[in-house]
């Protein structure tokens, strides 16, 4: 796929690092995008030697993402990942603030939607 996409927003969660037995990693952000009254929180990936692109980033940052859209099947389900390739501030943010760490964030991100959670539309 030779498209590529870019959204702006601020950061929200830097999830850890993620190291797999085959050798490959990933480590996965959220970033919140401006949409009228709701503000969408859109979660990328960066892979492989990308993941170090996250390394400067700090909550509250803004950022220009750019990133291709991949989608694959496993065991009859599909997945679709932001994968980001290219990022770039575009001012400074509060690198104060607490970190969210990325165990409390797993069951947020999940595919799968939970009937308990509330959709403002």
């Amino acid at each position: 796929m030779a498209n590529s996409f870019e959204l702006t927003g601020t950061v929200k969660h830097l999830l850890d690092l993620q190291e797999f037995a085959s050798g490959f990693t990933k480590r996965e952000f959220v970033i919140e995008v401006p949409d009228g009254n709701y503000p969408q929180m859109v979660k990328f990936e960066t892979v492989k030697d990308r993941t170090k692109l996250l390394d400067e980033l700090a909550i509250g940052d803004e950022v220009q993402v750019t990133f291709d859209i991949r989608g694959n099947e496993y065991k009859d389900r599909f997945y679709v990942n932001l994968n980001a390739w290219k990022i770039a501030k575009t001012s400074g943010g509060d690198s104060g603030g607490a970190q969210p760490s990325a165990s409390s964030l797993d069951s947020s991100f999940d595919n799968e939607p939970d009937e308990s959670d509330e959709i403002p539309f």
